[in-house]
């Protein structure tokens, strides 16, 4: 079933007192040869490439027979008691094709989850120790979604994080995809575990309206905060911030909203503009060995990964770059740079090609140069 537009514009479909801020801003930075801030960053193109296909057929992870599981995307990464976990969109089974969407496809799950060891090293490839089946020996959809156009088209996780013995998963419910790049959403909520993400329960008393600037998220946990990097549904939006205490995460009235002097207790409309727009799905990760943040996202309109860096989360960040474009691979979207590894000078970051439905883990780097 071909259910959405969900490219970029050459293809298919596919959010205290200074001191405080600061502390949270600059985690404890290990050294690296061009981070000390005396030479700008540049991309290193020679550093840039495809390291593994994670799902899907001819996988590393030979998906499609372990699991049902033949074609998704997304894959936004978060840890949780050692373990690395993946977090993908809808998904489907059989059969195998190129273009994915060329045929029609079993089993269509509104979003599923596989995990990684913790001994796990990303140079060949994250490889899966296992995906969440609730014991059905498939891949098993963890939020439940109406699959009706115009009602409920599907529920997408955005971005997990989790704190203590309990995931989250922030999520929009997408009323219906239309042209490339825009969709519409009926709000946007979070979804908590309390077993390891065989049971996710969506939490009813916190949403944020389908035209908010929060419907798409990326997070960051920097004790005791949650930091949320909100864009609205679809692609040509803008980036403002939030954030919540650890403990507070299913409280919406404790969301507080950077509104470039500090972080007001307030509605979601005290929040200025981070990174103007347009800003696709994203994430945002503290690098230890560049000591910088990293944000990295879709370009749409010009079918391009770019990369900012800033010294602190609320900016300012630097001039985007450009890491990967859809002419080197169509319909390219959704960047996820890992959690881990972030100790020497490679990046690693999922990526998802829409024509081939599937995720690809990417590697990239940057060196000192004329920015």
């Amino acid at each position: 079933m071909r259910h959405r537009s969900r490219g970029t514009s050459t293809g298919l479909f596919m959010g205290l007192s200074a001191l405080v801020l600061a502390a949270a801003s600059a985690p404890a930075a290990g050294a690296g040869a061009t981070a000390n801030g005396t030479s700008p960053l540049v991309v290193d193109k020679a550093a840039t490439y495809e390291v593994a296909q994670e799902i899907g057929p001819g996988s590393i992870n030979h998906t499609a027979k372990r699991w049902d599981f033949y074609g998704a995307d997304l894959g936004s990464m978060f840890t949780y008691e050692g373990r690395l976990y993946m977090v993908f969109g809808d998904t489907f089974g059989g059969p195998a094709a190129t273009p994915f969407f060329s045929v029609a496809h079993s089993d269509w799950r509104s979003n599923t989850m596989a995990y990684v060891a913790s001994s796990a090293q990303p140079v060949h490839g994250l490889y899966f120790s296992g995906m969440v089946t609730g014991g059905t020996g498939t891949a098993e959809q963890l939020l439940s979604s109406k699959k009706v156009v115009g009602v409920e088209q599907t529920v997408i996780p955005t971005y997990g994080i989790a704190v203590g013995k309990t995931m989250y998963l922030y999520y929009m419910s997408v009323k219906e995809f239309g042209a490339a790049g825009h969709w519409s959403c009926n709000y946007s909520g979070v979804a908590d575990s309390k077993d390891g993400g065989q049971l996710f329960v969506k939490a009813p008393h916190i949403a944020w309206a389908g035209d908010s600037n929060f419907g798409q998220v990326a997070l960051v946990k920097q004790a005791p905060y949650i930091y949320v990097f909100g864009i609205p549904c679809g692609r040509y939006g803008s980036l403002e911030m939030a954030r919540v205490p650890e403990v507070d995460v299913l409280d919406k009235a404790s969301y507080q909203y950077w509104d470039d002097h500090g972080w007001a207790l307030a509605e979601p409309g005290a929040a200025v503009v981070v990174v103007k727009a347009p800003v696709g799905e994203l994430s945002v990760q503290w690098n230890s060995y560049y000591r910088k943040w990293l944000m990295m996202y879709l370009v749409d309109p010009t079918g391009q990964i770019v990369v900012r860096t800033a010294d602190e989360m609320t900016g300012p960040w630097s001039s985007p770059q450009v890491v990967v474009t859809s002419a080197e691979y169509p319909q390219l979207y959704a960047p996820y740079i890992t959690p881990e590894w972030d100790s020497g000078p490679g990046i690693y970051f999922n990526m998802s090609v829409y024509g081939r439905y599937q995720v690809l883990l990417m590697h990239t780097a940057f060196t000192a140069g004329a920015a």
